[in-house]
Formats: structure tokens, C-alpha cells, sequence
């Protein structure tokens, strides 16, 4: 090491770098750079922006920081390929404890195998070069299966500093529900970051304003145990503080220019224990019921922005996709398009995000219907729209000149009624939790959902789960819905998009090859079928959900021959359909075999080569029960005859008399 070297270091030193912002690390790894402010402030959550310039291995970019309590502010930074990477603080306020810092560090790679224990560890998800599916930042396929965690930041997924494991139970925490969906194949969570303006107290869990418009102060989940909302403070308390400014609501809307860094504390250490298990957390800053009054009565969108960044500032350096409100609901909010003027005031304000993390959100019925060509998503989603009718959202999206990976973010929940009675959902459609039907509805939103388009992944979620139920009173507590067997099935589906390779990122939507593909009934789980086929012709996946009829398919290659295995989406298991194979008609069609049973089934077809045409072709009837036709040399003599009989009949006419 030279002197000039060994003086640097000693500099950083001296500069009260934080520790773990020295000497090396790895690419991908979250790198925290800690400082403490000189002056003192009121507010310091709204009164200074802290951030650093970073510069690496082609990057060279602003990554703002957060203020986390007292006088601490923190960038977090990541490096994206290794190398050596610099920084160089400054601040709003020019505040001398803040600006004006600098340090390095090292990245190096991480080894294969320490990728294979982590595959976290191959880069942050991008969208494949077609835009159509995931990837990792080496180009490695990642296909999501995720859970549904809304209330992730709340006590009601407990934190236990030991690793010690808890069966399902009331006992249960947060790490023993990663342990549980880890062993079942899952990657990612939701989460919504914060539900500022919910708490159990004396008010209805849906609450609003005495005036004209019966304006929303909150539309929560129910608190089973009293009919208030659910209360979703964690260990560090609530993320926002009480009172707030809204006149007569004070103790019910928060201030939401004053936050509570403890809480957010808790939340960072399940983002940072997901992601140490190879989980992708998909983080949505707010949920949309809070927006009313926000827009009302804080200055707008300034408020409202500085909590987005605030979310991503604190949680892009880790391996997230990342998303500013969870709108599931539409009429109960602001307007997409205030949400979109807020969102580029705020990318105006402070750029777009260094690390590119993807950008998304829970849309109701999707993220393109509700923010349209060119917006700020990167990663489309579909949800609310819960029955087969509906996964065309998805097939919509990736038709789009513009086209994103999409996946379905909120579809049918297992065992799904929404008992809250008035004013609720109070869905009739769904089946008991954790029976067979439940179970198939279930497959059915997975499958055909991916078969639509959702070549992203897919996100399940659970009656019980997804409303963090706890209370005593509570029809379905989360740590039994955790069991249903209808999430250890998820993991199949990733099998049969991975059966043809990474030819699934090329697949196509095309539903109307399989004929018939529908019944009448398009509020239901029954009847239909799906199907996806790569541009080639040479790979078909496609999917009956249960009672579907007997059908062809076409658009395949004429005269060929295609492996045919059927695919059991209750096992993950292939087996062969008939004796494995299928051959196409000069026109390319091919009659599909009845499935095994009256199940729903998955069907895989791959291209094998030309048919042997000197064998006889198999029929391309689309009728399993069509009688084999008249024999050909049989018509021809009978046709011959019949001529012969006709011309000596009218010879015979044309004699004369004697």
C-alpha cells in the first residue's frame, strides 16, 4: 500500500465514516453510510435532504438518504458491478455534520457458490431483453412466487431477535413465516410500508367525514374482536405521529409531516432478513385510503412525495421493487392521474431511482388501465379482478406497444369471503379455505393468469394472511391459513413455465389456438382454458381449468410431431399423454386426448420433427366421437354401377315399338 493510500484511509477516518462503509464488499450487498447532523432542527424529517454523489464502474449518480432519529440522516448505496466505488456527502442545509464527507470502498463478486445459497446475490430483477418476463442482473431467469403480506410491518408478524423455530401458531413471528414459504418455493412478498391512518380506537373501521362528499378518513380492515380498524404499529410504535391537523379527526389522521423512525427501524429488519433469504420484497409506500385528507389538508404533492422518497431512499439499496401507493380501489382515493402529476413532481425533484430498482403497483383492474402509455411503471400488475374473465388484463398488457413484464399482484384468495360486512367486498364467488375446490380456484388464478401474459410470476394470497388476521374473533387466524395446502402447490407453477426453459420469456398469449377454450360463465374457475406458444411453433403450454370439453388446437407445425406430456399442477409431476406424442394436420391442428380426469390439468406440447407421412395421419376432427367414413373403393364401384344400370335403363326408353 503506498502512502498516499494509507493516507486516504486515515482521512476517512478521521471523518467518522461508518465502519461498515469501508474496505471491501460485495456487488449487490447494502452498503449503510451513517452521519450525524451539527444542528439542531424542528423537523428534521421535512427540513433537510441528505444525500451522496456515488461514483463507480459506469455509474455516476445523486442517491439521496433519510433522516433516522435524533441528528442521524443515513445513505444507503449499493455497487453494481465490482470495483472501486467513491462518495461524497452533502445536504440542504449545508449542515457541516452532513456535508462534505467522502469515502470509498471495494466491491468483488460474489463466488458461484454463494450465489447458489443466495441467488439474491446474481444482481437486482430487470425486465428480460423482450420486456416480457424477470431476470436477475446477470441475465439469470427469475420467475416470482410470491405471498401476500400487506401488514408485514406491523407486531402482527412478530420480530424475534433469536433464530429460534416456532410452530404455527399465536407464537409464530415473521422469521418462522420466511422459514415456512422458503421450504415452499416462494421469492417475494407484498408489503405495504406504512398504514398511517389506521388504529383500533372508538371509530368504525370504515370512517367518514361528516360532510357532502362523505369524505374517506380511512377504509381499513376490520379489527375482528370490536368492528374498529386494525391497529398496524409494530414494536417501534406508529409510523406517523398523532395529533394530526385534520379538524374534529385529530386523533384518528395523523400528521403526515411528522414520522417515527423507530417504526421503520423494525420494518428495516425484516426488508434486510427477506432479502438475506433470497426474498424479494415488493414495497408500496402507502395504501390508497389515506390520500383524501393527505391531498386536503397537507400541502400536496410536496408532503406526499417526500414520504414516497422517503420509503425509497431507505429501501432501494436492497434487492426491492419498489411502489409509491397501493391502489386497489379506485373511488375510494385521488385519481390515478393526480397520483401520476404527484409522481413526476417528484422524479423532477429528485431524479429517477440510481439503482433502477423496478416500479410498480397493486392496480385496480391494472396498472395500465389506470396510468396508461409511458408512466412511471416498469413492472405491470392486474388485481381486484378476481375471476377468469379478467386475467385478459394481463394479455392486454403484453400486447402493448410499450410493453412491460406483467404478473397478477392481488387474484382470487384462498379461502376469500371478506366477512366484514357492510361496506366490504363480502365475496360469494370463493370456496371454505384449504378444500379441494378452494384449491382449484386457486390454480386457476396462477395458471391462468401466467398463461395470459403474467410470464413475471405470480403472487398468491390467503384469507387470514393478507388482512394479518390475529384476533380472537377472527373466522380464519394467519398462522392456519398458512398451512392450506393450496400455497405448497404454488411452487408447480414455476416448474411448468421452466418444463420448455428460458423459451417461457418467449412465449405468446394465444388463447384462441385451443378451441373450444370457454364456457358461458365468465365469473367463475371452470370451464376454460389457456394457452401460451412460443413465436416458432415449437412450444405450447396450456392449461384446462376443471370441465373443460374436448378440444383441438391449431397454429401448429403442419404435418409434425410434438411430445405431449400432461401436467399434474397438484403434484408438479409430467406424465405422458397417450404415448407421449401428437401429430398436427396439413393445416396444423391437432386433436387433444380427453385430461386424465375431471380435474384441471396443464398440457405441454414440443416440437419433435416432420410426420412420417407414409404412416396414416391422426385425425383432426374436433369430434372425439366422429364414425369413420365410408370406404373410398366401395363408393367408387357402387357409383359405376349405378351409371351402368342408368344408361341401359334409358337405352331401353329411347327404343321404338314394333
Amino acid at each position: 500500500m503506498t502512502g498516499k493510500h494509507l493516507l486516504f484511509i486515515l482521512l476517512c477516518i478521521s471523518l467518522g465514516f461508518g465502519a461498515n462503509a469501508q474496505g471491501n464488499t460485495h456487488v449487490w450487498e447494502m452498503q449503510e453510510l451513517s452521519f450525524t447532523a451539527a444542528n439542531t432542527y424542528k423537523n428534521p424529517y421535512i427540513e433537510v435532504k441528505v444525500w451522496v454523489e456515488l461514483t463507480g464502474p459506469g455509474f455516476n449518480k445523486r442517491v439521496y438518504g433519510f433522516w433516522d432519529g435524533a441528528n442521524s440522516f443515513k445513505v444507503r448505496v449499493v455497487a453494481m458491478k465490482p470495483g472501486t466505488w467513491t462518495w461524497k456527502s452533502g445536504s440542504s442545509t449545508n449542515d457541516p455534520g452532513l456535508s462534505g464527507k467522502m469515502g470509498s470502498f471495494t466491491a468483488i463478486e460474489w463466488t458461484d457458490r454463494e450465489k447458489n445459497e443466495n441467488p439474491l446475490r446474481r444482481g437486482f430483477i430487470r425486465a428480460s431483453a423482450n420486456k416480457h418476463a424477470l431476470i436477475y442482473a446477470d441475465s439469470t431467469p427469475y420467475f416470482a412466487i410470491g405471498d401476500t403480506w400487506f401488514g408485514l410491518g406491523a407486531s402482527r408478524y412478530k420480530w424475534y431477535d433469536d433464530e429460534k423455530e416456532r410452530p404455527m401458531g399465536p407464537d409464530a413471528g415473521f422469521k418462522d413465516f420466511v422459514r415456512y414459504r422458503k421450504a415452499q418455493g416462494f421469492n417475494w412478498i407484498n408489503l405495504i410500508a406504512a398504514f398511517p391512518n389506521w388504529k383500533t380506537d372508538d371509530k368504525s373501521w370504515l370512517l367518514r367525514m361528516d360532510d357532502s362528499a362523505g369524505t374517506t378518513i380511512r377504509s381499513a380492515w376490520m379489527n375482528f374482536d370490536n368492528r374498529s380498524a386494525k391497529n398496524m404499529d409494530n414494536e417501534g410504535g406508529a409510523p406517523f405521529l398523532f395529533p394530526g391537523k385534520v379538524p374534529g379527526y385529530e386523533n384518528y389522521f395523523p400528521d403526515m409531516d411528522k414520522i417515527n423512525p423507530e417504526y421503520f427501524k423494525y420494518l428495516d429488519k425484516k426488508i434486510a432478513y427477506l432479502n438475506q433469504h433470497g426474498f424479494v420484497p415488493f414495497i408500496e409506500a402507502s395504501r390508497r385510503d389515506a390520500s383524501l385528507l393527505w391531498s386536503k389538508y397537507y400541502e400536496w404533492p410536496g408532503s406526499y412525495t417526500r414520504f414516497v422518497q422517503y420509503i425509497y431512499s431507505r429501501y432501494q439499496a436492497y434487492n426491492t421493487i419498489l411502489g409509491p401507493v397501493h391502489l386497489d380501489i379506485i373511488h375510494l382515493t385521488i385519481s390515478p392521474d393526480e397520483y401520476s402529476a404527484a409522481l413526476k413532481s417528484m422524479e423532477e425533484e429528485y431524479g429517477p431511482l440510481p439503482f433502477e430498482n423496478l416500479l410498480s403497483a397493486n392496480a385496480n383492474p391494472s396498472t395500465l388501465e389506470n396510468w396508461g402509455d409511458s408512466s412511471w411503471v416498469t413492472l405491470h400488475q392486474m388485481g381486484n379482478k378476481r375471476e377468469h374473465n379478467f386475467y385478459w388484463y394481463l394479455t392486454e398488457i403484453f400486447y402493448h406497444k410499450n410493453p412491460a413484464p406483467a404478473l397478477n399482484g392481488e387474484p382470487y384468495y384462498a379461502g376469500y369471503n371478506d366477512p366484514r360486512g357492510s361496506g366490504a367486498v363480502n365475496y360469494t364467488r370463493g370456496a371454505k379455505g384449504g378444500t379441494d375446490k378452494d384449491n382449484a380456484i386457486v390454480r386457476s388464478g396462477s395458471y391462468g393468469s401466467f398463461l395470459s401474459g403474467a410470464y413475471a410470476g405470480h403472487v398468491y394470497g390467503a384469507e387470514g394472511i393478507w388482512g394479518g388476521d390475529v384476533e380472537e374473533k377472527a373466522p380464519v387466524k394467519m398462522w392456519d391459513a398458512f398451512t392450506w395446502k393450496s400455497a405448497g402447490e404454488m411452487q408447480h407453477l414455476k416448474t411448468f413455465a421452466f418444463s420448455v426453459g428460458e423459451r417461457y420469456r418467449d412465449l405468446e398469449p394465444q388463447v384462441d389456438l385451443v378451441t373450444p377454450n370457454r364456457n358461458y360463465d365468465v365469473l367463475s374457475y371452470e370451464g376454460w382454458a389457456y394457452c401460451s406458444r412460443t413465436p416458432d411453433r415449437k412450444a405450447f403450454l396450456i392449461y384446462f381449468e376443471r370441465n373443460c370439453p374436448i378440444a383441438q388446437l391449431r397454429g401448429a407445425e403442419l404435418n409434425s410431431v410434438y411430445s405431449a406430456q400432461w401436467f399434474d399442477p397438484r403434484t408438479g409431476k409430467f406424465s405422458n399423454a397417450g404415448d407421449g406424442r401428437l401429430t398436427s394436420s396439413n393445416i396444423g391442428v391437432i386433436r387433444l386426448p380427453h385430461t386424465p380426469d375431471d380435474l384441471d390439468w396443464g398440457l405441454k406440447l414440443e416440437y419433435i420433427g416432420e410426420a412420417d407421412n407414409t404412416q396414416p395421419v391422426a385425425s383432426t376432427s374436433s369430434s372425439a366421437q366422429e364414425k369413420p367414413g365410408p370406404n373410398r373403393r366401395a363408393v367408387i364401384l357402387i357409383t359405376i354401377a349405378a351409371l351402368f344400370l342408368l344408361a341401359y335403363l334409358l337405352g331401353r326408353t329411347q327404343k321404338k315399338p314394333d
